[in-house]
């Protein structure tokens, strides 16, 4: 039976490494995206077989052409509002509720068969540290993390009313190419490697971090099975801000360039946030491609060839 997948998010960070690896499973592949074709194409290298469609996913009425010409079989929801500085407390992330759970809708009325929708660790009461699925309770401390939850719950809900196979994934912290420049990683690198000063709190955070073609290669993977429910998607392997930084710096021979405590740290920033990925490795059988060494060396290498076209081109 063919499998038809409508991806959202396409375009964003984690969605354009998933489109490669779902036509590799076979999927007739669908990509969303509120951009013009033309612009949206570039994010993949597979741009002919993939099928791209311009939607604004917050406007009902786009949604439901959307759907009703693709009538997918499956459903990877992924798009979200997400800059970095602003996605904790932003008005937007009730919009994205809204639209998620219409898009939701619309695809049980057009005979979806299985949806996976990408939630978030910001879910978890963080003062646990330890976030098991069954286990750690889900008690956000920000506007984001409530409303990824509120929808998480309704579309359990959603699901055992219309019999929809569906899958909660709770995505932790994620790297690698791409990743927007304010971000820790990419941030530290992009400055290392224009020789500037990466400036850091001192670094005693330890977190789950996962590069993100293991997390898409996890989503798909989940996508493709039928586990269902609430599934973290991390690396369960804990390690401090400031040794990710130093790795990086070392890497980079820019040691003296980090400067550990220049920037204060959130008053409410928790020790320790690290996942339990048993679900996830036992359940899905899945493993990542990655360790964090090899992630650190593609992510340095595409950040230093991004930079160089960046220079060539304001030359």
């Amino acid at each position: 039976m063919l499998k038809r997948v409508l991806v959202t998010g396409a375009t964003g960070f984690i969605g354009p490494c998933c489109l490669r690896l779902l036509l590799g499973r076979g999927y007739q592949v669908h990509a969303v995206s509120s951009r013009p074709h033309g612009v949206a194409s570039r994010f993949t290298t597979e741009t002919e077989d993939i099928r791209w469609h311009q939607a604004d996913l917050l406007e009902p009425a786009q949604v439901a052409s959307l759907v009703a010409a693709v009538q997918p079989t499956h459903l990877l929801h992924l798009a979200w509002y997400v800059v970095p500085g602003k996605l904790a407390t932003a008005s937007e992330n009730f919009r994205w509720v809204q639209a998620s759970l219409e898009l939701l809708r619309r695809f049980g009325e057009h005979g979806g068969r299985r949806v996976v929708m990408a939630g978030s660790s910001y879910e978890y009461d963080w003062r646990h540290g330890y976030c098991s699925e069954a286990v750690t309770p889900t008690v956000p401390a920000t506007y984001y993390g409530a409303c990824k939850l509120a929808l998480g719950s309704l579309l359990s809900a959603y699901a055992a009313q219309s019999g929809l196979s569906h899958a909660w994934a709770r995505i932790f912290f994620l790297y690698g190419p791409r990743e927007h420049p304010a971000r820790l990683v990419s941030s530290v690198i992009r400055s290392l490697l224009l020789g500037e000063r990466a400036r850091c709190s001192h670094g005693r955070q330890i977190r789950d971090y996962l590069h993100v073609e293991d997390v898409a290669d996890a989503l798909v993977a989940l996508l493709d099975s039928d586990v269902t429910g609430c599934v973290n998607v991390a690396s369960g392997l804990p390690i401090s801000l400031r040794e990710m930084v130093s790795r990086i710096a070392t890497k980079l021979g820019r040691e003296q360039l980090v400067e550990f405590g220049a920037v204060p740290s959130h008053p409410n920033d928790v020790p320790l946030v690290v996942a339990d990925v048993t679900r996830l490795s036992e359940e899905v059988s899945w493993q990542p491609t990655y360790d964090l060494e090899g992630g650190l060396d593609a992510t340095i290498a595409w950040w230093d060839a991004h930079l160089r076209v960046e220079a060539s081109s304001s030359a």
